[in-house]
């Protein structure tokens, strides 16, 4: 047996009926050429010879002694967790969403282990889609993207790559594996793991002053509790609504460069502008700005298992009606929050992160403080491949993240680059944020609102 992490394992107890705690990907294939009609059941039949999983999607989770531990299912069944589906008539890119915000709305089986594909066809103009969704406990947004990518080839011509549950994992060179019946080894780690956070308190304790101080005198500073009442920051439901968008990634580069900014700047930036517009639309606009919580990677490997990540919080400015003047707001606070953590080290930088978030989590699990809000919406950006990619000679057109919604934060934004383009994913409660899919217009307005400006000096404060 292999104990999951404490983070690992805060995804479980996160999880509820109205909040389930899974990431997945929607990928969209045409036809490789000369596939005749019987092409996807065909793919399909293949699909499901390969019955025995690798890790980690031939493990089930076991609960002992309050600590959770990942097993192999001995009685795993592929019917379970792969499924061959057809959109109705007339197969439209809508429908494709519908189905998708449908199934990612609900709970996966905690006997069984915790995945699903399901394998789409009926979209019109020879294409089929895959629905990949995975338990966070399982693998962060990195972990997945590099699994996805390894499913598939550059080649068109290659054929015989195995679907994503039956490639051979990739794990850390050094591992942190306990073993379920050995409690000296289990005792020997928590007690090197209290050592290392103990010894992180100085640093965290002159960090965090720092933060509060400063935030009182420079806009880019967030600090605790900035984050303003907003609709994306009730309680939501199990209801889904997935909404996907493509932008040409050339079109951000050039914004960048006109002002010095990186591209995940002009991103998030994009997205503060499409959540300004859509609150507006809604009379619903807090006047001071909303905060993002922006996962960063610290991953050090190339693993494929666990989370190994920490968070910004970034000012989208949307308190700012100008497109540039937001863009640098956007820009300072991320620059301030990196300049924070290259002082640190990693154990420093995800303990900095847990404490300044712990108050939020806390109200995520109990709901008892809402003015405990760190953070209204989640935007995360995962590097993917910059060329074409085929499964078996299915080219891939578009990857579309879809993420996870919480108590308190109805909206996740997650944004993955292919090829020449940027893939947005918006996933939310359906019930609480009305006509979300109206964002993916705020979104394209937002970039094009960056396009069409000047670059201007930014105001240096002292």
């Amino acid at each position: 047996m292999k104990a999951l992490s404490p983070v690992d394992q805060m995804f479980l107890w996160l999880e509820k009926r109205t909040q389930p705690m899974h990431v997945g990907g929607l990928m969209i294939f045409s036809f490789p050429e000369g596939a005749g009609p019987g092409y996807i059941t065909r793919l399909a039949e293949e699909m499901r010879s390969y019955r025995e999983p690798k890790p980690p999607f031939n493990l089930r989770l076991r609960l002992r002694f309050g600590q959770y531990y990942w097993e192999e299912d001995q009685h795993f069944d592929l019917d379970h967790h792969f499924q061959h589906e057809a959109l109705p008539k007339p197969g439209r890119i809508r429908e494709l969403l519908s189905l998708v915000s449908a199934n990612h709305g609900t709970l996966m089986d905690r006997e069984r282990p915790l995945w699903e594909s399901h394998l789409i066809e009926g979209i019109r103009g020879k294409r089929f889609a895959f629905y990949h969704k995975a338990h966070h406990s399982m693998v962060d947004g990195i972990a997945a993207m590099r699994m996805m990518l390894r499913s598939q080839d550059y080649d068109p011509a290659k054929r015989g790559k195995p679907p994503i549950w039956a490639i051979n994992p990739k794990l850390a060179q050094r591992s942190e594996m306990l073993t379920g019946g050995d409690l000296i080894h289990s005792i020997r780690h928590l007690a090197g793991d209290a050592g290392k956070q103990i010894a992180t308190v100085p640093k965290l304790a002159t960090e965090l002053t720092r933060t509060l101080v400063k935030a009182r005198k420079h806009e880019d500073m967030v600090s605790l509790f900035q984050a303003p009442n907003s609709i994306l920051n009730q309680r939501i439901t199990g209801s889904r609504r997935f909404a996907a968008q493509s932008i040409q990634l050339s079109r951000i580069k050039v914004i960048a460069k006109r002002n010095r900014a990186t591209l995940n700047d002009v991103l998030v930036a994009a997205c503060g502008s499409a959540l300004r517009h859509y609150l507006l639309s809604q009379n619903a606009l807090p006047d001071r700005p909303l905060i993002a919580m922006v996962p960063m990677s610290i991953r050090k490997d190339d693993s494929e298992s666990g989370n190994q990540i920490a968070m910004i919080l970034a000012n989208l400015g949307t308190d700012i009606a100008d497109p540039i003047d937001r863009l640098q707001r956007v820009k300072g606070s991320i620059d301030e929050a990196k300049s924070r953590f290259s002082r640190m080290t990693p154990e420093e930088v995800l303990n900095y992160t847990a404490l300044t978030l712990a108050p939020s989590g806390l109200n995520i699990l109990t709901g008892l403080a809402p003015q405990w809000q760190a953070f209204n919406v989640v935007i995360s950006n995962v590097p993917g491949p910059e060329k074409a990619m085929y499964w078996n000679g299915a080219m891939l057109e578009g990857i579309y993240p879809v993420s996870i919604p919480v108590d308190h934060v109805a909206l996740n934004i997650t944004m993955l680059s292919y090829r020449d383009q940027v893939e947005f994913g918006f996933t939310a409660c359906r019930r609480t944020l009305p006509s979300m899919q109206r964002l993916l217009d705020y979104l394209e307005a937002g970039v094009t609102e960056l396009e069409g400006t000047g670059v201007r000096k930014r105001r240096v404060q002292s």
